[in-house]
This record gives C-alpha cells, sequence and structure tokens, in this order.
C-alpha cells in the first residue's frame, strides 16, 4: 500500500523528512475503529490525534457521544472515546511530506492494520476519515469488519458542511452500536 507521487512532486519528495505517526489509541473492546491517512504537523508537534483546532473531529465525535470533548484534556478525550468503544489510527506509520496535506504524502509506509483488527475481537466497523484514508479499503475490506468511507474531518475539506459531516458519521456510529 506504499504511496508515492508523481514526477513533479519528486524534488519536493527528497527534501521532506521522513516523520513517523502517532500510536493507536484504541482499547480490545473497540467496536468502531477511524483510519485517519497521517497526522498533520499540528498533530504531530502536540502528539496527539487531530490537534488542529479547525478539524472538526473532535466535536463531531463529542457531539455523536454527547460530550464536550473539547474541553477537556486530551487524555481525557482519549479516555472518553475508547471507553465508549472507539478507537483511533492511521492508515501510514510512516511517510515523507511538507505540510499537512495529504495530496503531499510521498514515501508512504503502512500501519499493520490487520494485526491491530486481529486484537479486536468486538470490532464492527472501521471507518476511513477522509479519501486519502480510503485508500486502504482494498486492505480492510478483507477484515472481517464493514468499511465506511466517512467524509475527511479536516479544515482542508471545506466543501461538506458541518451538519452534512455531522449526519455521516453518525451512520457510521449507529452501525457499531456505538450510540
Amino acid at each position: 500500500m506504499a504511496r508515492s507521487s508523481g514526477s513533479a512532486l519528486a524534488p519536493l519528495a527528497l527534501s521532506a523528512p521522513m516523520l513517523q505517526g502517532l500510536p493507536p489509541a484504541v482499547r480490545g473492546d473497540c467496536r468502531l475503529l477511524v483510519l485517519g491517512s497521517f497526522p498533520s504537523i499540528a498533530s504531530l508537534r502536540a502528539q496527539q490525534y487531530y490537534a488542529h483546532p479547525r478539524n472538526q473531529f473532535w466535536r463531531i465525535v463529542g457531539d455523536l457521544f454527547g460530550l464536550d470533548l473539547m474541553r477537556q484534556p486530551y487524555a481525557q478525550r482519549i479516555e472518553a472515546v475508547c471507553e465508549r468503544g472507539l478507537g483511533i489510527w492511521d492508515v501510514y506509520a510512516h511517510c515523507r511530506r511538507e505540510g499537512s496535506l495529504d495530496s503531499a504524502i510521498t514515501e508512504a509506509l503502512p500501519n499493520d492494520l490487520p494485526a491491530l483488527v486481529a486484537r479486536l475481537p468486538l470490532l464492527q466497523v472501521i471507518a476511513h476519515n477522509g479519501g486519502e484514508a480510503a485508500r486502504a479499503m482494498r486492505i480492510t475490506r478483507s477484515l472481517g469488519a464493514e468499511v465506511r468511507r466517512l467524509p475527511s474531518t479536516s479544515p482542508a475539506h471545506a466543501s461538506w458542511s458541518l451538519e452534512r459531516k455531522r449526519a455521516a458519521w453518525r451512520e457510521a456510529f449507529i452501525a457499531a452500536n456505538l450510540i
């Protein structure tokens, strides 16, 4: 599943450092695994999933769970979603990228999604957060859970309203019996 860019971006890729993603935020009783593509610059700096202040992930998830996750410290956010059956990880373990756009990802190396899913006996749904993460659907479809592509919560994905995104995400939460 390694991803490489076209020749137009090749010189840029050589100057970009190899970045390492974050470990999974998941418990063994996970029923819905959300897979992003790779953490943004803000997330890597903070060592937190969805740390960019304009990313709508925490707002949408909080709304669906009826929690004000935006006011909670990160560790409490993770604890709150994990105890409700939601897990978070990324498709890529390492990549080169200038900036935070998925379109700038090169030399991507995948996370071991089959190994993680094998440790999640209650998993019902794998949800890909956006188009780049959905490139892994050819792998996740073989892992025994329902697979969905959700609209990206990234601030770069502004073509969908918050309400439209929330409705799509709600369907995944319902399918995984989280709400």
